[in-house]
């Protein structure tokens, strides 16, 4: 199929009864484009290369896609992304469910990662052959889909991501540290404060965060703080950016509008003016 070089899209409708696990779209990209996403996407999305190379973005890191080398981003996650030369073909499947988000969390596979596959463990094999079922069968059962997707979960979770995985211990103390982040982004905190927190050195806190999400734990915070300032001046228009930045635990506008832009692309008075209801 992937020979014809044609592009492929599938999508399939998510207002019916939600099944445990469902696929939103599946699909071949013989040429990739370059695109950007600062809202990220509203379902777990999967995109790999299988010829040609690209680069990703998200979580303020870049990672080269060569060959066999895919993302996995949790719903939501401000990501863009553009070839690197002439090819870049690709493929990707996003999905969601009623018991995505408890199956991720069980088998310790629900935070955004770079994945390699091995001949052990082939996503793309995977992926082309659901989508030549969806084309030899138009009533493709929603059933067997679900069934192949539970197959790739478990493969990303077989064949571990480029980056180290945390032992449980450490997840559950990661969790509880984004936990108290999401709580306190709006406060004069830190490095240090965060590491106290936590119950562990800066250092040694920093390598778990660089570990599990590709940052470090203070940019995991100023990333809470833009996500939470584009909610914001969103919601309340009538708020000056003054008094956002001080919302969202920036003292000096200024550094907000730079921070801002630096992650956004963009001045958060022309974000409030592009996606304004």
């Amino acid at each position: 199929m992937l020979m014809e070089q044609t592009k492929k899209r599938y999508t399939f409708s998510t207002h019916e009864k939600p099944l445990p696990l469902f696929i939103e779209s599946i699909g071949f990209n013989p040429q990739e484009e370059d695109f950007a996403r600062p809202e990220g996407y509203p379902y777990y999305h999967w995109l790999q290369t299988i010829a040609g190379e690209g680069c990703f973005s998200f979580n303020g890191e870049e990672y080269i896609l060569s060959p066999g080398k895919g993302i996995f981003l949790t719903p939501f996650t401000p990501h863009s992304y553009y070839t690197t030369g002439g090819k870049w073909s690709t493929l990707y499947v996003t999905f969601g469910g009623a018991a995505v988000n408890e199956i991720l969390d069980s088998l310790e596979i629900h935070y955004s990662a770079l994945y390699a596959e091995t001949k052990e463990h082939c996503f793309s094999d995977l992926i082309i052959k659901m989508m030549n079922k969806v084309e030899e069968n138009s009533e493709f059962s929603r059933l067997e889909l679900s069934e192949d997707l539970y197959r790739f979960i478990m493969m990303l979770k077989k064949s571990g991501k480029a980056a180290k995985q945390p032992s449980i211990s450490n997840y559950k103390m990661i969790k509880m540290t984004v936990d108290w982040l999401e709580k306190h982004y709006s406060d004069d905190i830190g490095l240090k404060d965060i590491a106290e927190y936590a119950g562990v050195s800066s250092q040694y806190l920093n390598s778990l965060f660089r570990e599990t999400f590709h940052t470090s734990p203070y940019s995991f915070l100023i990333q809470l703080r833009i996500r939470e300032a584009k909610r914001i001046l969103l919601a309340n228009p009538e708020l000056s950016l003054k008094e956002v930045a001080h919302l969202v635990g920036f003292k000096d506008p200024s550094h907000f509008g730079a921070t801002f832009k630096r992650i956004e692309k963009m001045t958060p008075k022309k974000y409030r003016k592009l996606f304004k209801v």
